[in-house]
Order: C-alpha cells, then sequence, then structure tokens
C-alpha cells in the first residue's frame, strides 16, 4: 500500500471514525489544543492547510480565526467525511496534491507519527508553504513512545485499539526542518502532571507514575 498509512494504522482509523467527534474530547487533546492555540500563526485571509485532518478539528479552528480558503485533507475517508466549513481532499501527506508555495498556514495535529519519513514529510510541507508561511504541529512526544505508552482507542464494542506510530526523534525533526529550509520557532513539550494535569478515570495512579514525562512535542517552524 502507498501512501503515509499502513493499511494497518488505516483499518484502525476506520474503526475509528464513527466514534472520533470533530472536538478535543479527552484530557490529552485539550491540553495538546490549548498549546497549539498558544502558538497559532496569523491566518485570518491566508490560505491554510489542516494536514491530516481527521474528522477536522483543525480546520475548524482554522475556520474560526478566518483562514480563507481552509482545506482540509486525510487519507482516511471516513474520517474525511465529517470534516466541515472546509474544502476536503482525500490524499497523503508524504505526496501532497498542491501546487508549490499554496499555503500561508498548514496546521497538522497528532499525526506526524504516521509519517514513514519525517525527512519527506517535512519537504513536502516545506514546498506548499509560501515564503514566510508557518508550519504549527503536534505529536506524540518520542519519549513518551520509547516508555511504552501507546496510542490507542475503544471500539463500539469496547474493545482496544492500539494505532500503529513511528518514533521520529527529536533531533530527528529538527535535521528534517533544516534540511527543508525551515526554522523552528517554538518547541514545547507537554508534561504530564505539569501541562496535563485534567482528572480522568484512574488518572491518580497514571499521574502518580508518569510524573513529568514530555507526552506531546508541539512546533511551529517558518519558511
Amino acid at each position: 500500500m502507498t501512501g503515509y498509512l499502513t493499511a494497518e494504522t488505516l483499518a484502525a482509523y476506520e474503526r475509528w471514525a464513527p466514534l472520533y467527534p470533530p472536538t478535543a474530547h479527552n484530557p490529552l487533546m485539550r491540553a495538546e489544543q490549548e498549546a497549539m492555540l498558544e502558538h497559532w500563526p496569523r491566518v485570518a485571509g491566508r490560505p491554510a492547510l489542516d494536514l491530516a485532518c481527521g474528522t477536522g478539528r483543525y480546520s475548524r479552528l482554522l475556520t474560526e480565526t478566518q483562514a480563507a480558503p481552509v482545506v482540509a485533507m486525510d487519507f482516511c475517508m471516513p474520517m474525511l467525511r465529517h470534516a466541515a466549513a472546509c474544502h476536503r481532499v482525500c490524499g497523503s501527506m508524504m505526496q501532497l496534491p498542491f501546487v508549490d508555495r499554496a499555503f500561508d498556514a498548514v496546521i497538522s495535529g497528532l499525526a506526524v507519527g504516521h509519517a514513514a519519513n519525517v525527512h519527506a514529510w517535512m519537504a513536502e510541507v516545506a514546498r506548499v508553504l509560501a515564503a514566510g508561511g508557518s508550519l504549527l504541529y503536534s505529536d506524540f512526544h518520542p519519549e513518551a513512545a520509547r516508555a511504552g505508552l501507546p496510542r490507542s482507542f475503544k471500539d463500539a464494542e469496547d474493545r482496544t485499539w492500539v494505532v500503529p506510530h513511528s518514533c521520529h526523534g527529536l533531533d530527528s525533526q529538527t535535521e528534517a526542518a533544516a534540511a527543508a529550509n525551515l526554522t523552528i520557532e517554538v518547541v514545547r513539550e507537554i508534561r504530564v502532571g505539569i501541562d496535563l494535569r485534567e482528572e480522568f478515570p484512574n488518572s491518580e495512579a497514571f499521574y502518580r507514575r508518569w510524573h513529568g514525562l514530555p507526552i506531546v512535542l508541539v512546533v511551529r517552524a517558518r519558511k
């Protein structure tokens, strides 16, 4: 199978799609989104891409912050069908179906770990960014992955599914940005029990075990 998703990953997202709302629907996503919005680029009146959009969480926020036009792109059609108030494109984030310099902003939430090659991913993003444009992305922190925390969800039958995820270290991401002629402006780490503090079932044990572990990485870069 070509593209940035393996068949196993695509099958997981197809199963997840009916239960996946276009909002930050758990404590980790709410902490991630808060950090993303703190570093949100200027998008009013500018073309923007929600890359690997899922059900369109960041497409909605781009629309609310008056980006125009807003394009939402994802490889999983059942996810993409939920994205609203934007132009929808089904495709691979490793081969973006857009002309060079098409966007002033690219936003990508919790998706870089699905790229087989972070250098190729970064090069494609840089290609479609206009001069002076911004890339803002988040991902599960490589240290959390190395610690053994999986990316998982429960389906409608309460069965747990683990989504395959590549661990791209921060050094690799930094090198990829430099190779793509992107200048990193912000690196933000969301840490368990410090930035992520919201209560949830069994959260006390979770926070005690993983206190201080960086669980989400937020990066902003400029072309």
